[in-house]
């Protein structure tokens, strides 16, 4: 090396040694890169919002875990998306493992930020069994972007295929061919992270290797629907690996893309999603050193950092923002109609409801054209009116078969709620309190001023709720009905006892702290057991419950992050077409249910019924 290096500043060595921007130091927080250290989380990190980036070059983030890639990525779709617009990122893509379950959330927050939204996911390969308690999930990864809605569709009914084809919750299993056969031109394939088939081909088996595997997806997929994907986290291998796929690309003639490989929104995040990942491992941070990385880089940048490290790769900054705006597309367009009801010969669904209403509202009220039910029957006709005017009949339709299954089988049901306000609900025998008896307001239901469909909740009794669950399934098929998702979130109890085992304290004294936490808190269901929003934790309560500053300040960053999915008590959703095409559906863990990635207000947000 000798001692002729040039002089410079420690300063501006610094500068340099951090991938800082021209004239920023090391020590700007929204540029540094944390210093190493055996455990990142030994300090709880705590930082003030940082003011917004200064304009600079285009970028957009292609690959990027949010915290529905449950426990694999630390920071929710609206705090990446707020990272996002403050470092001027023009796009940013959500790729969550196997799944579209936090689409919803990134197309609402990116709304009126000035973010475009790009949306894809990362297929999990080769998979052999559900990978909860791995501290390195087996498999190869497939890093998957949709050009348009049609991409969307096809890419959801592709892992909506594979995660029912897997017969078990948290297995998908993938058919190659069916992927290469999918996509028509609709999809942009990266290469990927280091569990994609070239870069694990490069570190594992050399150059040649790495060629092999990257002319087996433009085979699949198409020259022009492949990129490489340089990802540069400053580990030691980086720069070659980078290197080295950069003359691949131009040797072979594909296109060549970057990432951050994003797991969390900013640097001082990174500690959560090391806790995160022993959470996942089911082991502690000492238990998973050798598999955490080295630093916390695996965060979102800005164009004017991005231009400065791809310097070396002419072009691939350009290309990279090229890409997102090709596949930048509303999300909206996706929303489905109700699936088709059977309705009597020579009708519509209008005029069959009416002849429904008509049946019974003779049984209800009596017959049309007497002084007694002239009230009944000009309701009945202004509600029918609305409905129609509404586009909703078939909606009662459906409700109507359903609540007439469990008559004719002798299950007890009951409509109740604001449906209980409507003469139609009544008539049809949904509802059993008379609305006009009781001189109840319709348009607290229905009507003209609101946007979507009514809400018609029915009680049915729990023994034979599975009954009536199948009967859907069985009626309108298992491709077109699915029940709603719950996302479960970290409430402080599960947080304690989640943060505290990665920190490496002991069972015992995790269900301690997360007793006394409790008590400080109060109870955390309603008056009917329904769970209420999880409460945040004050300092106090901390202090009161005696938790360690550092457990602390990581269960206070983790209150409503994704930790699991489970099935709604009683949701389920209708679609016209294949319901996997709007949202994949996967096994839940109790036999024979079948349920979407969403939970019903992001259905709510999508169109969904």
């Amino acid at each position: 090396m000798g001692w002729h290096n040039p002089p410079i500043p420690w300063k501006e060595f610094e500068r340099r040694l951090s991938w800082a921007a021209p004239g920023v130091t090391a020590s700007t927080e929204a540029e540094r890169v944390p210093p190493p250290s055996r455990h990142p989380a030994a300090e709880p990190a705590e930082h003030a919002p940082h003011p917004p980036a200064e304009p600079g070059p285009a970028w957009a983030e292609l690959h990027c875990h949010s915290s529905y890639s449950f426990l694999d990525g630390a920071s929710d779709p609206h705090a990446l998306v707020a990272e996002a617009a403050r470092l001027g990122v023009e796009a940013l893509a959500i790729t969550d493992h196997d799944g579209m379950y936090g689409v919803v959330r990134l197309a609402e927050a990116a709304r009126d930020s000035g973010v475009s939204t790009v949306f894809g996911a990362e297929l999990s390969l080769d998979l052999t069994e559900r990978q909860t308690g791995r501290p390195d999930p087996e498999g190869r990864h497939l890093l998957v972007l949709a050009r348009n809605a049609e991409g969307y569709g096809r890419l959801s009914s592709a892992i909506s295929t594979a995660q029912m084809r897997g017969g078990a919750k948290g297995r998908p299993v993938y058919d190659e061919g069916e992927l290469a056969n999918a996509h028509e031109g609709h999809w942009v394939v990266l290469t990927g992270c280091r569990k994609g088939s070239v870069p694990a081909a490069l570190a594992n088996h050399g150059l040649e290797a790495a060629e092999t595997e990257l002319h087996v997806l433009i085979d699949m997929f198409g020259r022009d629907n492949v990129r490489v994907e340089l990802v540069d986290h400053d580990q030691p291998l980086d720069d070659a690996r980078n290197d080295a796929l950069f003359d691949l690309a131009g040797r072979v003639g594909v296109g060549v893309v970057a990432s951050n490989n994003v797991h969390y929104a900013a640097p001082a995040d990174a500690p959560l999603a090391q806790v995160l990942a022993a959470v996942r491992a089911r082991s502690s941070l000492d238990e998973l050193t050798g598999w955490l990385p080295a630093n916390g880089t695996a965060h979102l940048r800005s164009g004017h950092e991005m231009a400065i490290r791809l310097a070396r790769f002419p072009g691939v900054r350009e290309a990279t923002v090229e890409l997102a705006r090709e596949c930048v597309f509303d999300f909206r367009v996706v929303a489905p109609n109700l699936p088709d009801r059977t309705v009597g010969e020579g009708h519509s669904d209008a005029s069959w409801l009416r002849y429904l209403v008509a049946k019974g509202a003779w049984t209800r009220y009596g017959a049309r054209g007497i002084p007694e039910t002239k009230q009944a029957y000009q309701q009945l006709d202004h509600e029918l009116a609305v409905i129609e005017q509404l586009g909703f009949p078939g909606y009662f339709l459906i409700v109507h078969e359903i609540t007439q299954f469990c008559r004719e089988q002798g299950i007890l049901c009951q409509g109740r709620g604001s449906a209980a306000n409507s003469a139609v609900c009544y008539a049809l025998g949904i509802t059993s309190v008379d609305p006009i008896y009781h001189q109840l307001l319709f348009e607290r239901f229905l009507s003209t001023g609101r946007d979507g469909p009514p809400d018609i909740d029915v009680d049915i009794e729990n023994g034979r709720r599975e009954e009536v669950i199948q009967h859907v399934y069985d009626r309108y098929g298992r491709d077109r009905a699915a029940q709603v998702a719950n996302v479960n979130t970290y409430r402080p109890k599960m947080a304690v006892r989640d943060v505290a085992r990665a920190l490496g304290y002991s069972p015992g004294q995790a269900d301690a702290w997360s007793r006394r936490l409790d008590f400080r808190l109060g109870p955390q269901v309603g008056p009917r057991g329904e769970k209420e929003p999880a409460k945040p934790l004050p300092p106090e309560a901390a202090d009161d419950a005696d938790l360690p500053p550092l457990l602390a300040a990581l269960v206070a960053k983790m209150q409503r992050l994704p930790r699991h999915l489970s099935i709604h008590s009683g949701g389920m959703v209708l679609c016209d077409r294949p319901i996997g095409e709007v949202c994949p559906v996967e096994w839940a863990t109790m036999p024979n249910r079948s349920v979407l990635q969403w939970d019903k207000d992001d259905c709510a947000a999508a169109g969904l019924v």
